[in-house]
């Protein structure tokens, strides 16, 4: 079997563009190929139809958009609420920093206590627990300006020599006030409890006029209670937001949604009304061809055989044998006029089913030199639409034409069955095969044979493979995505 190369193909035609991937054959299947395949034609792959639209289907995704949405309102509430009462806190923190430095330590600083003496130190002990230490105020500090804890309600801070960070040193060289929140992870914060507190800087100045620093921390409960109450602020006006909007949403919503649904009924009987107008005007063609041109042709058919019997007798052999070769022209036409009727309106196919039109296209195309077999799977065909359908006979019947044409005498196996979620459909002759990948690469005779399935194989979830050689028969295989 050979690939048509008629050269009177129209080049202008579009068409599907030969894939020629090779994959091998499942082996020791019966009754596969031990051939190598190829595929020459894929469609896209099947989609799910998208469900109708319903009042509870649109209530159920509002639904669960408007929760998202309240989700992601919240978290990133949530998210901003921390940051606004940290702001707070840390501004709050930072004007009772100044308002302490300036009341309370710059007076009660000495030069006893910058030069360390114990005395000293016990003295503004005194004055830092009874004005500054209090519930929310839970470490003071006072620094020299290279580093030395002069004074720590923890005693054990008193002496003690850290380096300064860049917001200490900033807040030294600036002279102004640096708040944060700390998350206790430097050297100096060995003896502070919690994972997180508000820490102020804040520059001071000793009577002789040395610079020291100013240190207390704060706690972050603060922050914490002070979010909760931002965030119950935004959760109320947000979803009363929400709330009011849906409110007002509904009836617009529910006025589309009766719209799509009126659009979607209209748009559903007019493509029922397409598919009847383009069924009607296939039947008016196939039958004016074959009520019309066919039986013309079939008249003429008779009367140039009657005329060729005549001239036998009258002794005019060479009359005789000119008629008898238009004759056989005539019925060659008619032949191709009722397989073009076929073609049109496969009135077996529509009326009967699959298996009947594929018992019958064996029919019309099996004669001495090509034997057909056919086995149908019910199955296969009940998981097949009916353009599905249509698709599988197409593709039958052009194999068919394809083993007629080129395979020689042979037999041929036609086989439909159902495999999992596909439908396989095998064409399989055995007779003179071709050598596939040499007419592949000889584009300019045109192949049309090959084009015309690789064409027919362009519907959705459909394939079509091959596997051939010469002297080895010819391998036709078109599968079909279904639903399980």
């Amino acid at each position: 079997m050979a690939a048509d190369t008629d050269p009177t193909t129209d080049q202008d035609a579009p068409s599907t563009p030969l894939l020629d991937e090779v994959f091998d054959s499942p082996a020791g299947a019966a009754g596969e190929s031990t051939l190598r395949w190829h595929t020459l034609g894929r469609g896209d792959p099947v989609t799910a139809e998208a469900a109708p639209v319903t009042r509870r289907r649109l209530l159920t995704q509002l639904t669960v958009g408007v929760l998202a949405v309240l989700v992601l309102v919240g978290f990133t509430g949530a998210y901003a609420a921390q940051r606004l009462a940290e702001r707070e806190s840390v501004n709050d923190a930072a004007a009772r920093a100044n308002l302490l430095a300036e009341a309370v330590v710059t007076p009660a600083l000495t030069a006893g206590l910058a030069a360390g003496k114990p005395v000293a130190i016990a003295k503004f002990d005194q004055v830092i627990r009874h004005q500054v230490l209090a519930e929310d105020v839970v470490r003071v500090k006072v620094w020299s300006a290279d580093g030395t804890v002069l004074y720590a309600d923890e005693p054990q801070l008193i002496g003690r020599k850290f380096p300064f960070d860049e917001e200490q040193r900033a807040a030294l060289d600036e002279r102004a006030t640096h708040a944060e929140v700390s998350t206790l992870d430097a050297s100096e914060n060995a003896f502070e409890k919690g994972t997180r507190l508000v820490e102020v800087y804040r520059p001071i100045w000793f009577p002789d006029g040395k610079a020291g620093l100013f240190e207390i921390y704060t706690s972050y409960d603060a922050v914490g209670a002070r979010t909760t109450e931002l965030w119950r602020g935004f959760a109320g006006i947000t979803l009363s937001s929400l709330m009011v909007l849906l409110l007002l949403l509904a009836p617009i919503l529910w006025h589309l949604l009766k719209r799509l649904r009126g659009y979607e009924r209209q748009r559903a009987a007019w493509l029922e009304h397409a598919v009847e107008a383009s069924t009607a005007e296939r039947r008016r063609i196939a039958g004016t061809l074959h009520d019309g041109p066919v039986q013309e042709l079939a008249a003429a058919s008779f009367a140039v055989a009657g005329a060729a019997s005549s001239a036998r007798r009258a002794g005019q052999a060479d009359l005789a044998t000119e008629l008898d070769a238009a004759a056989t022209s005539v019925r060659g036409g008619i032949r191709a006029l009722r397989g073009l009727v076929t073609d049109i309106h496969p009135a077996a196919l529509l009326e009967d089913g699959l298996a009947s039109a594929l018992g019958d296209l064996a029919e019309q195309v099996s004669g001495p030199d090509l034997r057909i077999d056919i086995d149908v799977d019910e199955a296969a065909v009940s998981a097949l639409g009916q353009e599905q359908q249509r698709a599988m006979f197409r593709l039958a019947q052009e194999s068919l034409r394809n083993c007629a044409k080129h395979a020689g005498p042979a037999n041929v196996s036609i086989r439909l069955r159902r495999e999992a979620d596909e439908v396989v459909l095998d064409v399989i002759d055995d007779g003179r095969g071709f050598d596939l990948p040499a007419t592949l690469a000889a584009p300019e005779h045109g192949h049309l044979g090959l084009q015309v399935l690789a064409d027919l194989a362009t519907a959705p979830g459909m394939q079509a493979a091959v596997a051939t050689a010469p002297g080895s028969g010819t391998h036709w295989r078109f599968t079909q995505e279904v639903s399980r």
